[in-house]
Protein backbone atom coordinates (compact mmCIF):
# COMPACT_ATOMS: atom_id res chain seq x y z
CA UNK A 1 0.00 0.00 0.00
CA UNK A 2 2.87 2.28 1.18
CA UNK A 3 4.48 1.34 -2.37
CA UNK A 4 1.73 2.08 -4.51
CA UNK A 5 0.36 5.32 -2.78
CA UNK A 6 4.49 6.72 -3.32
CA UNK A 7 3.72 6.09 -7.24
CA UNK A 8 0.81 7.89 -7.27
CA UNK A 9 2.06 10.76 -5.28
CA UNK A 10 5.02 10.50 -7.55
CA UNK A 11 2.56 10.96 -10.78
CA UNK A 12 0.28 12.97 -9.49
CA UNK A 13 3.43 15.43 -8.73
CA UNK A 14 4.99 14.17 -12.32
CA UNK A 15 1.75 15.34 -13.69
CA UNK A 16 1.43 18.42 -12.27
CA UNK A 17 5.19 19.50 -13.24
CA UNK A 18 4.45 18.29 -16.76
CA UNK A 19 1.34 20.87 -16.59
CA UNK A 20 3.62 24.02 -15.50
CA UNK A 21 6.09 23.06 -17.64
CA UNK A 22 4.00 23.33 -21.15
CA UNK A 23 2.54 27.00 -19.31
CA UNK A 24 5.99 27.69 -19.64
CA UNK A 25 6.72 26.66 -23.25
CA UNK A 26 3.61 28.33 -24.04
CA UNK A 27 4.24 31.65 -22.94
CA UNK A 28 7.77 31.40 -24.27
CA UNK A 29 6.67 30.84 -27.75
CA UNK A 30 4.58 33.04 -27.94
CA UNK A 31 6.85 35.52 -26.38
CA UNK A 32 9.69 34.65 -28.95
CA UNK A 33 6.74 34.74 -31.70
CA UNK A 34 5.34 38.01 -30.72
CA UNK A 35 9.15 39.30 -31.11
CA UNK A 36 10.05 37.73 -34.44
CA UNK A 37 9.30 41.34 -36.49
CA UNK A 38 11.41 43.32 -34.41
CA UNK A 39 15.48 43.74 -34.49
CA UNK A 40 16.31 42.61 -31.39
CA UNK A 41 15.69 38.50 -31.05
CA UNK A 42 15.17 37.72 -27.97
CA UNK A 43 17.57 35.18 -27.57
CA UNK A 44 17.23 34.90 -23.64
CA UNK A 45 13.74 33.58 -24.28
CA UNK A 46 14.94 31.12 -26.83
CA UNK A 47 17.21 29.24 -24.65
CA UNK A 48 14.75 29.06 -22.09
CA UNK A 49 12.15 27.47 -24.45
CA UNK A 50 14.78 24.81 -25.61
CA UNK A 51 16.02 23.71 -22.03
CA UNK A 52 12.27 23.68 -20.92
CA UNK A 53 11.15 21.61 -24.47
CA UNK A 54 14.24 19.51 -22.81
CA UNK A 55 13.13 18.75 -19.20
CA UNK A 56 9.05 18.17 -20.70
CA UNK A 57 10.53 15.67 -22.78
CA UNK A 58 12.90 13.49 -20.36
CA UNK A 59 9.71 14.29 -18.10
CA UNK A 60 7.41 11.92 -20.12
CA UNK A 61 10.33 9.38 -21.34
CA UNK A 62 10.44 9.02 -17.45
CA UNK A 63 6.75 8.80 -16.43
CA UNK A 64 6.38 6.07 -19.58
CA UNK A 65 9.76 4.18 -19.24
CA UNK A 66 11.42 5.42 -21.93
CA UNK A 67 8.50 3.63 -24.11
CA UNK A 68 6.89 4.90 -26.74
CA UNK A 69 2.91 5.76 -27.45
CA UNK A 70 1.57 8.65 -29.36
CA UNK A 71 2.85 11.56 -28.29
CA UNK A 72 0.45 14.67 -28.55
CA UNK A 73 2.06 18.15 -30.44
CA UNK A 74 1.54 21.00 -28.39
CA UNK A 75 -1.04 23.47 -29.49
CA UNK A 76 2.01 26.17 -30.12
CA UNK A 77 2.85 23.95 -32.62
CA UNK A 78 0.05 23.30 -34.76
CA UNK A 79 -1.54 25.45 -37.72
CA UNK A 80 -5.19 27.05 -36.85
CA UNK A 81 -6.07 26.06 -39.82
CA UNK A 82 -5.17 22.26 -40.02
CA UNK A 83 -5.23 21.74 -36.14
CA UNK A 84 -1.63 19.71 -37.71
CA UNK A 85 1.72 19.99 -36.78
CA UNK A 86 3.14 23.14 -38.98
CA UNK A 87 5.80 22.49 -41.41
CA UNK A 88 6.14 25.84 -42.48
CA UNK A 89 5.56 28.37 -40.22
CA UNK A 90 4.57 31.71 -41.70
CA UNK A 91 3.76 35.16 -40.24
CA UNK A 92 1.23 37.23 -41.48
CA UNK A 93 0.09 41.07 -41.37
CA UNK A 94 -1.52 40.13 -38.09
CA UNK A 95 1.59 39.00 -36.78
CA UNK A 96 -0.49 35.27 -36.39
CA UNK A 97 1.59 32.02 -37.45
CA UNK A 98 0.09 30.01 -39.64
CA UNK A 99 1.45 26.84 -41.86
CA UNK A 100 2.41 28.03 -45.24
CA UNK A 101 -0.08 25.87 -47.80
CA UNK A 102 -3.18 26.53 -45.31
CA UNK A 103 -2.71 29.95 -45.03
CA UNK A 104 -1.75 30.69 -49.14
CA UNK A 105 -4.63 28.41 -49.89
CA UNK A 106 -7.04 30.81 -47.55
CA UNK A 107 -5.60 34.10 -48.92
CA UNK A 108 -5.95 33.07 -52.84
CA UNK A 109 -9.63 32.36 -51.98
CA UNK A 110 -9.80 35.59 -51.74
CA UNK A 111 -9.74 35.79 -47.82
CA UNK A 112 -8.16 39.08 -47.39
CA UNK A 113 -8.65 39.14 -43.23
CA UNK A 114 -7.11 36.97 -40.62
CA UNK A 115 -8.58 33.57 -39.69
CA UNK A 116 -7.74 33.77 -36.10
CA UNK A 117 -8.52 37.26 -35.19
CA UNK A 118 -10.56 38.72 -38.42
CA UNK A 119 -8.18 41.19 -38.38
CA UNK A 120 -8.14 42.85 -42.02
CA UNK A 121 -4.81 42.46 -43.08
CA UNK A 122 -2.85 45.10 -44.41
CA UNK A 123 -1.03 43.02 -47.09
CA UNK A 124 -0.34 39.46 -47.84
CA UNK A 125 3.05 39.29 -47.83
CA UNK A 126 4.32 35.80 -45.68
CA UNK A 127 6.97 35.85 -43.46
CA UNK A 128 8.96 32.28 -42.52
CA UNK A 129 8.78 32.37 -38.66
CA UNK A 130 12.54 30.76 -38.15
CA UNK A 131 11.99 30.44 -34.57
CA UNK A 132 9.11 28.91 -34.31
CA UNK A 133 10.20 26.66 -37.20
CA UNK A 134 13.57 25.46 -34.76
CA UNK A 135 11.62 25.17 -31.60
CA UNK A 136 9.34 22.58 -34.13
CA UNK A 137 12.39 21.02 -35.15
CA UNK A 138 13.80 20.84 -31.52
CA UNK A 139 10.49 19.24 -30.50
CA UNK A 140 10.49 16.68 -32.98
CA UNK A 141 13.75 15.44 -32.75
CA UNK A 142 13.42 15.56 -29.35
CA UNK A 143 10.50 13.08 -29.59
CA UNK A 144 11.99 10.82 -32.16
CA UNK A 145 9.73 12.52 -34.68
CA UNK A 146 10.04 13.10 -38.65
CA UNK A 147 8.91 16.36 -39.66
CA UNK A 148 7.23 16.04 -42.71
CA UNK A 149 7.83 18.19 -46.16
CA UNK A 150 6.42 21.03 -46.52
CA UNK A 151 3.30 20.85 -48.73
CA UNK A 152 3.17 22.35 -51.84
CA UNK A 153 0.17 24.11 -52.48
CA UNK A 154 -1.60 24.13 -55.69
CA UNK A 155 -4.78 26.45 -56.59
CA UNK A 156 -7.12 25.82 -59.03
CA UNK A 157 -5.11 27.85 -61.92
CA UNK A 158 -2.65 24.79 -61.53
CA UNK A 159 0.62 27.80 -59.64
CA UNK A 160 2.70 25.60 -57.87
CA UNK A 161 6.04 26.46 -56.07
CA UNK A 162 7.88 25.75 -59.19
CA UNK A 163 5.73 28.80 -60.49
CA UNK A 164 6.91 30.87 -57.70
CA UNK A 165 10.47 30.00 -58.38
CA UNK A 166 9.95 31.06 -62.34
CA UNK A 167 8.72 34.43 -60.95
CA UNK A 168 11.78 35.22 -58.76
CA UNK A 169 14.09 34.32 -61.80
CA UNK A 170 12.00 36.90 -63.70
CA UNK A 171 12.56 39.42 -60.78
CA UNK A 172 16.26 39.04 -61.32
CA UNK A 173 16.28 38.73 -64.69
CA UNK A 174 14.51 42.59 -64.87
CA UNK A 175 16.88 43.91 -61.95
CA UNK A 176 19.91 43.36 -64.59
CA UNK A 177 22.12 45.48 -65.98
CA UNK A 178 21.52 43.88 -69.44
CA UNK A 179 18.57 45.19 -71.42
CA UNK A 180 18.19 42.70 -73.25
CA UNK A 181 17.81 40.03 -70.41
CA UNK A 182 14.89 43.41 -69.37
CA UNK A 183 13.34 42.93 -72.07
CA UNK A 184 12.45 39.19 -72.53
CA UNK A 185 11.52 39.42 -68.93
CA UNK A 186 9.09 41.92 -69.34
CA UNK A 187 7.78 40.40 -72.10
CA UNK A 188 7.01 37.55 -70.18
CA UNK A 189 5.58 39.23 -67.34
CA UNK A 190 3.18 40.99 -69.37
CA UNK A 191 1.66 37.50 -71.21
CA UNK A 192 1.98 35.36 -67.89
CA UNK A 193 0.08 38.27 -65.86
CA UNK A 194 -2.41 38.23 -68.56
CA UNK A 195 -3.25 34.41 -69.41
CA UNK A 196 -3.01 33.38 -65.80
CA UNK A 197 -4.86 35.87 -63.17
CA UNK A 198 -3.83 34.42 -60.66
CA UNK A 199 0.21 34.84 -61.04
CA UNK A 200 -0.83 38.31 -60.52
CA UNK A 201 -1.13 37.47 -57.02
CA UNK A 202 2.58 36.51 -56.42
CA UNK A 203 3.29 40.20 -56.61
CA UNK A 204 1.29 40.52 -53.71
CA UNK A 205 3.51 38.68 -51.48
CA UNK A 206 6.59 40.86 -51.22
CA UNK A 207 6.49 44.40 -51.00
CA UNK A 208 9.59 44.45 -52.97
CA UNK A 209 8.26 42.84 -56.62
CA UNK A 210 6.51 45.74 -57.85
CA UNK A 211 9.72 48.00 -57.66
CA UNK A 212 11.77 45.52 -59.02
CA UNK A 213 9.69 45.11 -61.82
CA UNK A 214 9.70 49.06 -62.57
CA UNK A 215 13.65 49.12 -61.68
CA UNK A 216 14.24 49.35 -65.29
CA UNK A 217 12.29 52.35 -65.79
CA UNK A 218 12.99 53.72 -62.34
CA UNK A 219 16.70 53.92 -63.20
CA UNK A 220 16.43 55.15 -66.65
CA UNK A 221 14.28 58.22 -65.30
CA UNK A 222 17.28 58.82 -62.73
CA UNK A 223 19.74 59.29 -65.45
CA UNK A 224 17.58 61.54 -67.17
CA UNK A 225 17.40 59.02 -70.56
CA UNK A 226 14.13 57.85 -72.27
CA UNK A 227 13.22 53.85 -71.78
CA UNK A 228 13.56 51.97 -74.62
CA UNK A 229 9.97 51.76 -76.13
CA UNK A 230 9.42 48.19 -76.09
CA UNK A 231 10.51 48.01 -72.49
CA UNK A 232 8.17 50.58 -71.15
CA UNK A 233 5.53 49.29 -72.92
CA UNK A 234 5.52 45.57 -71.55
CA UNK A 235 6.21 47.07 -67.41
CA UNK A 236 3.36 49.50 -67.97
CA UNK A 237 0.87 46.63 -69.32
CA UNK A 238 1.78 44.56 -66.84
CA UNK A 239 1.15 47.13 -64.19
CA UNK A 240 -2.09 47.77 -65.61
CA UNK A 241 -2.67 43.50 -65.82
CA UNK A 242 -1.71 43.80 -61.72
CA UNK A 243 -4.40 46.60 -61.22
CA UNK A 244 -7.43 44.19 -62.26
CA UNK A 245 -6.42 41.95 -59.77
CA UNK A 246 -8.50 43.80 -56.49
CA UNK A 247 -6.00 42.57 -53.86
CA UNK A 248 -3.02 44.23 -56.00
CA UNK A 249 -4.81 47.56 -56.29
CA UNK A 250 -3.72 48.67 -52.47
CA UNK A 251 -0.61 47.86 -53.15
CA UNK A 252 0.34 48.94 -56.67
CA UNK A 253 -1.32 52.36 -56.38
CA UNK A 254 0.51 52.75 -52.87
CA UNK A 255 4.06 52.13 -54.29
CA UNK A 256 5.99 55.19 -54.62
CA UNK A 257 7.57 54.62 -58.10
CA UNK A 258 3.92 53.46 -59.60
CA UNK A 259 2.01 56.85 -60.65
CA UNK A 260 5.34 59.25 -61.50
CA UNK A 261 6.28 56.58 -64.09
CA UNK A 262 2.63 56.05 -65.45
CA UNK A 263 2.51 60.04 -65.64
CA UNK A 264 5.75 59.90 -67.49
CA UNK A 265 4.00 56.92 -69.62
CA UNK A 266 1.01 59.14 -70.41
CA UNK A 267 3.40 61.80 -71.79
CA UNK A 268 5.57 59.95 -74.05
CA UNK A 269 5.77 56.09 -75.62
CA UNK A 270 3.87 54.49 -77.64
CA UNK A 271 0.47 55.17 -78.07
CA UNK A 272 -0.44 52.29 -76.33
CA UNK A 273 1.72 52.62 -73.59
CA UNK A 274 -0.10 56.09 -73.15
CA UNK A 275 -3.74 53.96 -73.97
CA UNK A 276 -2.51 51.31 -70.96
CA UNK A 277 -1.07 53.76 -68.17
CA UNK A 278 -4.28 55.81 -68.55
CA UNK A 279 -6.75 52.48 -68.40
CA UNK A 280 -4.40 51.30 -65.53
CA UNK A 281 -5.02 54.72 -63.49
CA UNK A 282 -8.76 54.24 -64.30
CA UNK A 283 -8.61 50.78 -62.76
CA UNK A 284 -6.59 51.77 -59.27
CA UNK A 285 -9.21 54.32 -59.13
CA UNK A 286 -12.11 52.02 -58.19
CA UNK A 287 -10.39 52.20 -54.53
CA UNK A 288 -11.47 56.17 -52.86
CA UNK A 289 -8.01 56.28 -51.27
CA UNK A 290 -6.46 55.74 -54.54
CA UNK A 291 -8.45 58.14 -56.43
CA UNK A 292 -7.37 60.75 -53.57
CA UNK A 293 -3.55 59.62 -54.50
CA UNK A 294 -3.51 59.91 -57.91
CA UNK A 295 -5.23 63.51 -57.81
CA UNK A 296 -2.78 64.18 -55.52
CA UNK A 297 -0.02 63.23 -57.73
CA UNK A 298 -0.87 65.71 -60.37
CA UNK A 299 -1.94 62.69 -62.74
CA UNK A 300 -5.06 64.66 -63.94
CA UNK A 301 -2.57 67.43 -65.88
CA UNK A 302 -1.29 64.73 -67.98
CA UNK A 303 -4.46 62.75 -68.25
CA UNK A 304 -6.04 66.12 -69.72
CA UNK A 305 -3.20 66.66 -72.09
CA UNK A 306 -3.93 63.17 -74.11
CA UNK A 307 -7.89 64.28 -73.92
CA UNK A 308 -6.99 66.78 -75.63
CA UNK A 309 -4.47 65.56 -78.50
CA UNK A 310 -7.75 63.30 -78.98
CA UNK A 311 -6.39 59.64 -80.35
CA UNK A 312 -8.92 57.38 -80.88
CA UNK A 313 -7.11 54.69 -80.02
CA UNK A 314 -6.41 56.17 -76.00
CA UNK A 315 -10.10 58.13 -75.68
CA UNK A 316 -11.91 55.45 -73.90
CA UNK A 317 -9.22 54.53 -71.48
CA UNK A 318 -8.62 58.58 -70.93
CA UNK A 319 -12.11 60.05 -70.18
CA UNK A 320 -12.53 56.59 -68.20
CA UNK A 321 -10.04 57.29 -65.78
CA UNK A 322 -10.81 61.62 -65.45
CA UNK A 323 -14.67 60.15 -65.08
CA UNK A 324 -13.65 58.00 -61.99
CA UNK A 325 -11.08 60.14 -60.37
CA UNK A 326 -13.61 63.38 -60.82
CA UNK A 327 -16.27 61.30 -58.36
CA UNK A 328 -14.12 62.56 -55.98
CA UNK A 329 -14.84 66.69 -55.38
CA UNK A 330 -10.79 67.39 -54.70
CA UNK A 331 -10.52 65.84 -58.33
CA UNK A 332 -13.59 67.75 -59.85
CA UNK A 333 -11.59 71.21 -58.61
CA UNK A 334 -8.19 69.93 -60.07
CA UNK A 335 -9.75 69.18 -63.47
CA UNK A 336 -11.29 72.22 -63.80
CA UNK A 337 -8.11 74.14 -62.72
CA UNK A 338 -5.88 72.37 -65.44
CA UNK A 339 -8.33 72.90 -68.11
CA UNK A 340 -10.53 69.91 -68.48
CA UNK A 341 -13.76 72.23 -69.80
CA UNK A 342 -12.22 74.30 -72.35
CA UNK A 343 -10.87 70.63 -73.99
CA UNK A 344 -14.03 68.67 -73.28
CA UNK A 345 -15.59 71.44 -75.25
CA UNK A 346 -13.64 71.44 -77.92
CA UNK A 347 -14.59 67.68 -78.70
CA UNK A 348 -18.20 68.63 -78.15
CA UNK A 349 -17.94 70.64 -80.68
CA UNK A 350 -16.81 68.05 -83.40
CA UNK A 351 -19.15 65.25 -81.85
CA UNK A 352 -15.84 63.21 -80.38
CA UNK A 353 -16.85 60.44 -78.04
CA UNK A 354 -19.74 62.60 -77.03
CA UNK A 355 -21.13 59.61 -74.48
CA UNK A 356 -18.23 59.80 -72.30
CA UNK A 357 -17.30 63.50 -72.39
CA UNK A 358 -21.31 64.97 -71.43
CA UNK A 359 -20.73 62.18 -68.38
CA UNK A 360 -18.07 64.16 -67.22
CA UNK A 361 -19.12 67.31 -68.39
CA UNK A 362 -21.94 67.12 -65.83
CA UNK A 363 -20.14 66.39 -63.44
CA UNK A 364 -17.85 69.12 -63.16
CA UNK A 365 -20.60 71.37 -64.07
CA UNK A 366 -21.35 71.49 -60.25
CA UNK A 367 -18.58 73.90 -59.98
CA UNK A 368 -18.83 77.39 -60.38
CA UNK A 369 -15.81 78.16 -61.86
CA UNK A 370 -16.87 75.28 -64.59
CA UNK A 371 -20.17 77.14 -65.55
CA UNK A 372 -18.14 80.17 -65.67
CA UNK A 373 -15.90 78.93 -68.13
CA UNK A 374 -19.29 77.48 -70.08
CA UNK A 375 -20.46 80.65 -70.46
CA UNK A 376 -17.79 81.91 -71.73
CA UNK A 377 -17.20 79.63 -74.37
CA UNK A 378 -20.54 80.04 -75.83
CA UNK A 379 -21.32 76.65 -74.19
CA UNK A 380 -24.87 76.48 -74.18
CA UNK A 381 -25.62 76.57 -78.38
CA UNK A 382 -23.04 73.10 -78.36
CA UNK A 383 -25.34 71.57 -75.57
CA UNK A 384 -28.40 72.82 -76.96
CA UNK A 385 -27.35 71.19 -80.39
CA UNK A 386 -26.44 67.92 -79.39
CA UNK A 387 -29.51 67.76 -77.48
CA UNK A 388 -32.11 68.64 -80.49
CA UNK A 389 -29.84 65.82 -82.60
CA UNK A 390 -28.87 62.95 -80.47
CA UNK A 391 -31.24 59.95 -79.61
CA UNK A 392 -29.19 58.83 -76.82
CA UNK A 393 -31.58 59.15 -73.44
CA UNK A 394 -28.59 59.33 -71.29
CA UNK A 395 -27.07 62.46 -73.68
CA UNK A 396 -30.17 64.25 -73.60
CA UNK A 397 -29.98 64.01 -69.80
CA UNK A 398 -26.39 64.99 -69.37
CA UNK A 399 -27.24 67.75 -71.58
CA UNK A 400 -30.26 69.25 -69.52
CA UNK A 401 -28.04 68.82 -66.19
CA UNK A 402 -25.51 70.88 -67.45
CA UNK A 403 -27.86 73.38 -68.82
CA UNK A 404 -29.44 73.41 -65.60
CA UNK A 405 -26.68 74.38 -63.73
CA UNK A 406 -25.82 76.89 -66.08
CA UNK A 407 -29.16 78.89 -66.07
CA UNK A 408 -29.51 78.95 -62.28
CA UNK A 409 -25.87 80.10 -61.91
CA UNK A 410 -26.17 82.27 -64.97
CA UNK A 411 -29.70 83.70 -65.72
CA UNK A 412 -28.12 85.56 -69.36
CA UNK A 413 -28.01 82.51 -70.96
CA UNK A 414 -31.60 81.71 -70.63
CA UNK A 415 -32.03 84.17 -73.46
CA UNK A 416 -30.35 81.26 -75.49
CA UNK A 417 -32.56 78.45 -74.15
CA UNK A 418 -36.12 80.39 -74.82
CA UNK A 419 -35.00 81.13 -78.33
CA UNK A 420 -34.31 77.68 -78.70
CA UNK A 421 -37.56 76.06 -76.96
CA UNK A 422 -39.44 78.99 -79.14
CA UNK A 423 -37.99 76.97 -82.60
CA UNK A 424 -37.81 73.80 -82.00
CA UNK A 425 -39.48 72.57 -78.49
CA UNK A 426 -36.24 70.86 -77.59
CA UNK A 427 -36.85 71.25 -74.00
CA UNK A 428 -40.31 70.87 -73.61
CA UNK A 429 -39.91 67.45 -75.46
CA UNK A 430 -37.83 66.34 -73.08
CA UNK A 431 -39.72 67.24 -70.31
CA UNK A 432 -41.92 64.99 -71.38
CA UNK A 433 -40.34 62.35 -73.19
CA UNK A 434 -36.81 61.83 -71.29
CA UNK A 435 -36.05 60.00 -68.53
CA UNK A 436 -37.38 60.51 -64.87
CA UNK A 437 -33.84 62.54 -64.11
CA UNK A 438 -33.91 64.73 -67.79
CA UNK A 439 -37.71 65.39 -67.21
CA UNK A 440 -36.92 67.22 -63.65
CA UNK A 441 -33.95 68.93 -65.62
CA UNK A 442 -35.77 69.85 -68.08
CA UNK A 443 -38.58 71.03 -66.13
CA UNK A 444 -36.54 73.10 -63.77
CA UNK A 445 -35.23 74.58 -66.86
CA UNK A 446 -38.64 75.94 -68.49
CA UNK A 447 -39.80 76.97 -64.91
CA UNK A 448 -36.64 79.16 -64.95
CA UNK A 449 -37.39 80.60 -68.51
CA UNK A 450 -41.07 81.76 -66.51
CA UNK A 451 -39.64 83.13 -63.89
CA UNK A 452 -37.11 85.07 -66.23
CA UNK A 453 -39.77 86.20 -68.35
CA UNK A 454 -42.41 87.15 -65.65
CA UNK A 455 -39.42 89.36 -64.01
CA UNK A 456 -38.26 90.89 -67.44
CA UNK A 457 -42.57 91.72 -67.84
CA UNK A 458 -42.92 93.44 -64.46
CA UNK A 459 -39.71 95.17 -64.18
Amino acid sequence: MAKSGVAEGEQTAAAARAMELKRELQKLVKSIADDDGHDVVNLDAIDRAQKTLRSLSELKLNRSGGGGGETAVPEEFKCPLSLELMRDPVIIASGQTFDRPFIQKWLKSGNRTCPRTQQVLSHTILTPNQLVRGMIVQWCEMHSIKLPESLEYTNEDGLTEGDKARFVSLLEKISSVSQSEQRVAAKEFRLLTKRTPSFRSFFGESLDAIPQLLSPLSQTKHEEGEPHPNLQEDLITTLLNLSIHDSNKKLVAETPTVIPLLMDALRSGTIETRSNAAATLFTLSALDSNKALIGKSGALTPLISLLDEGHPSAMKDVTSAIFNLCILLENKVRAVRNGAVPVILKKLESRNHVDELLSILAMLSTSQRAIEEMGELKAVSCLLGIMRETSCARNKENCAAILYNICCSDRSTLTEMKEEEATYSTISKLAEDGSSRAKRKASGILERMKRGSHNTYTS
